[in-house]
């Protein structure tokens, strides 16, 4: 039986989601806890990737297993054996061929900014001290909306076929002391919301003009994009899935 699982995580100690060779991933130290609970080698379908460092408050993934009868003990018991800093939230099973990541229809990322020093925010956000002009950084996201191309924003060194996405929201928004950039698309490349905030942040701090982005997109080049923002401040905030996925 197939079962997709929601789960959160804190990436500061972990080199992404996928495994890693001699580092530790959220979906390596998954599957070690699925085997003290199922007794049983398990192994774990990812939503994609998340770089190293990176969060997650909603992410989900696959596995094949017997039944299991009780979800809420079950998800009990693994959040028992989980670190503190991985967190199960839900459990359901559903087609036999349903796909955690290939069944995906969106995903959707917000990155945290602060403009002053804050010791209890300095975890999870990006401290810029200069003043950004959210008005120019809101019609250069707009203008992202346009182009299907993204390999400016992609590392040089990745196994991709296509560097196509399709963004549908692109918005910077002030939430209480924070700028907070929200995007969603279908997909992401590798580091490709890191490079679309650094550069945003560079027309909002008038390094850039907005026309820019259009010659930076149109460019293919990553080294014409500005520098990648740091990972704690960038978290993985949902994925949709097709409701026919899940087995009533």
């Amino acid at each position: 039986m197939r079962y997709f699982i929601e789960l959160a995580y804190n990436g500061k100690c972990y080199h992404g989601w996928q495994y890693q060779p001699a580092a530790v991933s959220v979906q390596e130290t998954l599957e070690k806890s699925l085997f003290t609970i199922l007794q049983q080698e398990t192994p774990v379908v990812g939503a994609g990737r998340t770089d190293t460092g990176v969060h997650a408050s909603q992410y989900f993934a696959h596995f094949d297993s017997v039944e299991i009868k009780d979800g809420k003990s079950f998800l009990y018991k693994l959040n028992s054996v989980l670190p503190a800093d991985i967190s199960v939230k839900d459990l359901f099973e559903v087609h036999p061929e349903a796909h955690a990541r290939f069944d995906a229809v969106s995903r959707s990322y917000k990155y945290y900014i602060i403009q002053h020093k804050d010791p209890f925010l300095a975890e999870r956000a990006h401290f810029v001290k200069n003043e950004l002009d959210l008005e120019r950084m809101n019609r250069a996201a707009a203008t992202l909306k346009d182009y299907t191309d993204f390999k400016c924003f992609s590392k040089s060194k990745t196994d991709v076929k296509t560097y196509n996405c399709s963004i549908m929201h692109a918005q910077w928004k002030k939430e209480q002391e924070m700028w907070v950039f929200h995007i969603t698309a279908d997909r992401f490349l590798r580091n490709m919301v890191r490079a679309i905030v650094g550069t945003l942040l560079e027309i909002g701090l008038h390094k850039l003009d907005v026309e820019d982005l259009h010659r930076i997109l149109e460019s293919r080049d990553r080294q014409q994009a500005g520098t990648s923002v740091p990972a704690k401040a960038l978290f993985l905030t949902g994925i949709d899935y097709p409701a026919t996925i899940v087995k009533n």
